[in-house]
């Protein structure tokens, strides 16, 4: 028992380390877990023989990532893919599978090995990709639409893979080191069954997933959901996730695909929200641990003996796999940095590689030493694919950026105003709607096209261009301008443009947009005069709306709402003055922490005054101002 425990810790510690750094640096969670791996196993053997077991169990969390991936999609966005998911998705596994099956082919082995190593091949990393897409903010680009479809067609390539590869038995190899396959993963009730039998029970199960997921799951949650008891609901949902993955692993079907049917048929429960909330930690937690046992799986004396072989073929598979995925990018319409986002994000071999590969070998299809080496691929180019994406980030966006500025030349600025407004987007096209419609006269600078049009549909002057560019500010009158309003995306530029204005033009009134409250103290050491951020307001507002809804009256509400933010204002300087002793070196600065305590106090004291409704009559009523006409 205690030695459960010491192997438990050295897993968590070398996670609690490493992903941070990893993150602070950049590199992204999952290269921050296999290099984790990489150090308590190869490294510094910390942990040894059981990191296989550990990785079957950690494998569940490929199947819990796919049964939330499924929950937010139904049918109807299965039939809107289709076209990506049979295409792209089934030309990407077929011309793989012919690239993996010429170069085995060349490398002399015999073609059933061909065949099962091309289909090995074909199969990229749901898990790493997934979680770096979301890390990113990516999922939702059509570089990230096209990168899931192919990935949801691979893992349902997986089920004919697994029928195809017993077909493939070498018999020089049947009495070499194999086992009956029917009994190496355990119970099965398909094992000795002929293939008729078979298709009966596999439509079956698939039957029952679906049927059971649609007709029994509601009743269950509700009956759950009665106890009131929050870890019974918990429990339900491992339940069920748990109880498919064994369903499809007995009748020798992928897990994560009978999960992600699950999940698809639960995309329209009520309870959606629910199950993701309770299944998402145990995802993460068990895809970070898959993540480490890869890393520590890998056999370095292999790699040592036969390093210039591994790294030559994990570079091929990458090489090849991405020229192929960059034709279908160009035949599909990904084009540009979505082209690459899908190439780079799918260049590499798969988790469920492992799992053909073992498969392979237990029938007979993969010599065990040739098995072994392809492992040591498979892992490798799993390794490579979080620097894959950084390589995206910081060489492939930056071009592409460029590229679509210098496409455009910023546009000839005709007029000048005495409002200069910085950024478009949902903040400042607010403010110059405000302005505009006090007949006050304004330029409007952005580098999105598709917000300067909407600004010029409404009449207002916008033009195309960056405004940190001190030539583009001139020409747009900043020397003769009253106002300044910068609410650019970019953090750091509005700080940089925030500061060159009150260096060269301290008369401009410089209004800023803050993303919360260390970038408005940014934008207030740079010169800003007036700081607002994004979400303060309204975050204020809607606390005022929870306030009435638990029964507090309305004007009660807006008069601790403005409570609120005068006892803000007031410590605002102070606040201010710890925070620069922060950036100037002190890391520690207790009287920070101190004024936040005395803020929190003040606005107790003010918000637990009496306090009475006023009457009808001493509620003050808006009228128009008299004029001396």
């Amino acid at each position: 028992m205690t030695e459960y425990f010491i192997q438990a810790f050295i897993y968590l510690t070398a996670a609690v380390v490493a992903v941070p750094l990893a993150k602070r640096l950049g590199l992204g969670s999952v290269l921050g877990y296999l290099v984790a791996g990489v150090v308590i196993g190869p490294v510094t053997g910390l942990v040894g023989q059981e990191t296989a077991t550990i990785q079957h169990f950690a494998e569940f969390g490929v199947v819990m990532m796919l049964f939330l991936v499924g929950m937010e999609l139904d049918p109807k966005s299965l039939w809107a893919m289709r076209i990506r998911l049979l295409g792209l998705g089934g030309l990407q596994v077929v011309l793989t599978s012919a690239a993996g099956m010429a170069i085995a082919w060349w490398m002399g082995l015999q073609w059933q090995t061909t065949v099962a190593v091309g289909l090995i091949f074909s199969l990229s990393s749901t898990a790493i990709v997934l979680q770096t897409l979301n890390e990113k903010g990516l999922s939702k680009t059509e570089g990230g639409r096209g990168a899931f479809s192919v990935l949801l067609f691979q893992d349902i390539a997986v089920i004919p893979m697994l029928a195809v590869i017993p077909l493939l038995a070498i018999s020089e190899l049947a009495g070499v080191g194999a086992t009956d396959p029917g009994h190496q993963g355990g119970f099965s009730l398909v094992a000795h069954l002929p293939g008729w039998a078979h298709a009966l029970v596999v439509i079956g199960s698939v039957t029952t997933v679906i049927v059971g997921g649609h007709f029994l799951s509601r009743p269950l949650f509700r009956y759950v959901v009665q106890s009131g008891m929050r870890e019974v609901f918990t429990a339900t949902a491992l339940m069920l996730v748990i109880g498919i993955a064994a369903l499809m692993s007995v009748v020798n079907l992928s897990p994560a695909l009978g999960a992600f049917l699950a999940g698809v048929v639960l995309a329209n429960s009520e309870f959606r929200h629910e199950l993701v909330a309770n299944i998402e930690p145990f995802k993460g937690l068990l895809l970070g641990l898959f993540f480490i046992t890869v890393g520590a799986g890998i056999n370095f004396e292999m790699l040592a003996a036969q390093w210039g072989t591994v790294i030559t073929l994990a570079l091929a598979v990458i090489l090849v796999k991405a020229a192929i995925l960059l034709l279908l990018a160009l035949l599909f319409g990904l084009r540009g940095r979505d082209g690459w986002l899908f190439t780079l994000g799918l260049a590499q071999a798969g988790e469920f590689g492992f799992v053909l590969l073992t498969y392979s070998m237990q029938n007979s299809v993969i010599p065990t030493d040739i098995a072994q080496l392809l492992g040591l691929v498979v892992a490798l180019s799993m390794f490579l694919t979080p620097l894959l994406f950084i390589a995206y980030d910081r060489l492939i966006l930056p071009r592409y950026r460029e590229a679509r500025n210098e496409q455009r030349e910023a546009d000839v600025i005709e007029e000048q105003a005495p409002v200069i407004v910085a950024g478009v987007g949902r903040f400042g096209q607010i403010v110059c709607r405000l302005l505009r419609a006090n007949k006050i006269p304004i330029v409007a600078l952005d580098l999105a096209l598709d917000q300067i049009e909407n600004l010029r549909r409404i009449n207002i002057k916008s033009y195309f261009g960056d405004a940190s560019h001190t030539g583009l500010l001139e020409t747009a009158g900043i020397a003769h301008a009253r106002l300044l309003v910068v609410a650019i995306d970019d953090r750091d530029r509005a700080v940089s443009l925030v500061h060159h204005v009150k260096q060269h033009y301290p008369g401009v009134w410089v209004l800023a947009r803050a993303f919360d409250r260390g970038h408005g103290y940014q934008l207030r050491q740079a010169g800003a005069d007036d700081v607002v951020s994004e979400t303060y307001h309204s975050a204020v507002e809607l606390g005022g709306h929870a306030l009435t809804a638990f029964g507090v009256h309305p004007l009660r509400s807006r008069q601790m709402t403005w409570a609120f933010i005068n006892n803000e204002k007031s410590h605002e300087d102070e606040l201010f003055d710890a925070w620069k002793e922060i950036e100037e070196g002190i890391r520690f600065s207790p009287r920070y922490g101190e004024l936040f305590m005395k803020l929190e106090d003040t606005l107790s004291d003010v918000m637990q005054q009496d306090w009475e409704p006023p009457r009808r009559e001493e509620v003050p009523l808006w009228s128009p101002p008299k004029t001396d006409e």
